[in-house]
């Protein structure tokens, strides 16, 4: 037996290495399909509104900050929904200084919730599928702009992955069958302030990183069974990025980005392959990477950015030549970065102010321009066809030239808020708004397809 688990271990690391490639019209994992922002061959509508481009809209059940991912003919969706059973309220430590008292006041504390899987029509919005991974009542609670369902789920065409943190993590077929769920244990994050980081899939494995602020870990499970396969203690407190799956020299790295150290573990075992120093507290950025070029940034209370050459990468990169270039100035707190072609995008904190840099370099091509319209923003940036889009908080959907100068293309408006990032998909953009998911596209349908539309708006409630 023990030689037979050594060979399906064998078999399993070594099948990291041979993730097919994203169908270039889909979107399989909240930062698309090469990890950046953009969707390469895709050529989603400049202008749309509740009357222009709209291929349809269909209410959300509950609330969720999980961004849309779509493959084929589905669009999947997590969403926390309040079951209305009554929960005991916490209670405040009768020796609580006024710190702590303010920050109990400000969280949203824990109700018993639904934890939903959801599986929308690409085409028309009909749900096709609903399941109820659990109900339970979260661990800890969360920020007042947060939500229990933040994590975005992943596929790798055949499984969809959802991570719930604290309250589990589930894995289905495309077609809604549960295949397996584990639960990780209990996360208490910095300052109650939520859990968020996705899942990421690497080859014949699933990748979750696990920082808090009790016993921190990484952890690689057969993403066909949940078993694990490797584990990894982390000496971190938390953060909320998304691992980074690249491949260097012939070797898998999964990159975390971190308060202590920014690591990369090699897939296939664990192991680490170099760590460097360099970020603030509170990161939530994921890493981008391209043409050799890993970008780490974080914004709280700080400002960092480094650029780190990974070809051969080794060891500790703190004052090495490792890291190619810096920049201390204007960096995001909650938006990821974009990285498209040579050009890297981002967003000063949570705010409407766009820095733009040469990728290669790290010369500033454009930076502290306001956006216009929109002054408070959680989604990162997407782009296609040479177009880049901005979701604000209130609902304002920028679009800007992709380029060296600051030039609006248009600036549209829906009726609600927007915190989870947008997906692009073919002529598509999907948007996860307050209460809907939105899909936005040049219309194509013909008449006898309109009632369908209609119907998901309303068939759903």
């Amino acid at each position: 037996m023990r030689n037979r688990s050594s060979l399906r271990r064998l078999l399993l690391v070594g099948a990291v290495l041979l993730t097919a490639p994203a169908v270039a019209t889909d979107w399989p994992q909240w930062r698309g399909p090469d990890n950046t922002g953009v969707a390469r061959d895709a050529d989603p509508p400049v202008r749309f509104s509740d009357t222009e481009n709209l291929r349809f809209k269909v209410p959300v059940p509950g609330r969720g900050h999980a961004s849309p991912i779509v493959h084929g003919d589905h669009v999947f969706l997590l969403s926390a929904v309040p079951t209305g059973r009554p929960v005991p309220p916490p209670e405040l430590p009768p020796d609580a200084d006024e710190r702590t008292r303010r920050r109990f006041e400000r969280a949203v504390h824990p109700i018993e919730l639904r934890f939903l899987v959801l599986a929308y029509s690409r085409h028309d919005g009909s749900l096709i599928w609903q399941r109820t991974s659990t109900e339970a009542v979260p661990a800890g609670p969360t920020h007042h702009d947060a939500t229990w369902a933040s994590a975005s789920p992943v596929t790798d065409g055949d499984y969809v992955f959802a991570q719930f943190g604290s309250q589990g993590l589930f894995a289905y077929t495309v077609e809604g069958d549960l295949v397996w769920q584990r639960d990780l244990g209990d996360m208490r994050t910095r300052n109650g302030f939520g859990e968020g980081s996705s899942p990421v899939v690497a080859g014949e494995l699933l990748i979750v990183n696990w920082d808090h602020e009790d016993a921190s870990f990484i952890i690689a499970l057969d993403k066909r069974s949940g078993r694990p396969v490797w584990r990894k203690e982390r000496d971190e407190v938390t953060s909320w990025a998304t691992p980074l799956l690249v491949e260097v020299d012939g070797i898998p790295q999964v990159i975390v980005a971190a308060t202590g150290r920014s690591r990369a573990y090699d897939a296939r075992n664990g192991e680490i392959i170099w760590q460097v120093e360099g970020m603030t507290t509170n990161v939530v950025p994921s890493p981008v990477y391209s043409e050799g070029l890993l970008y780490l940034m974080s914004g709280f209370r700080g400002a960092a950015l480094q650029a780190v050459r990974l070809r051969g990468a080794r060891g500790e990169l703190t004052d090495t030549a490792a890291v190619a270039w810096s920049y201390h100035h204007d960096t995001p707190y909650v938006p990821s970065p974009l990285l498209y072609g040579n050009r890297l995008y981002f967003l000063k904190v949570n705010s409407g102010i766009l820095s733009v840099l040469d990728a290669k370099t790290g010369e500033v091509v454009y930076h502290r321009q306001r956006l216009d319209g929109i002054e408070n923003i959680y989604a990162s940036p997407v782009a296609a066809a040479d177009r880049v889009y901005f979701a604000g908080r209130d609902g304002t959907v920028l679009v800007l030239a992709h380029g060296d100068t600051y030039q609006v293309l248009a600036s549209n408006e829906l009726e609600e808020g927007i915190d989870a990032s947008p997906a692009i998909a073919g002529d598509a953009i999907f948007i996860r708004g307050t209460n809907h998911l939105y899909s936005f596209g040049p219309d194509r349908a013909s008449s006898d397809e309109a009632p369908a539309a209609i119907q998901a708006e309303t068939g759903n409630r």
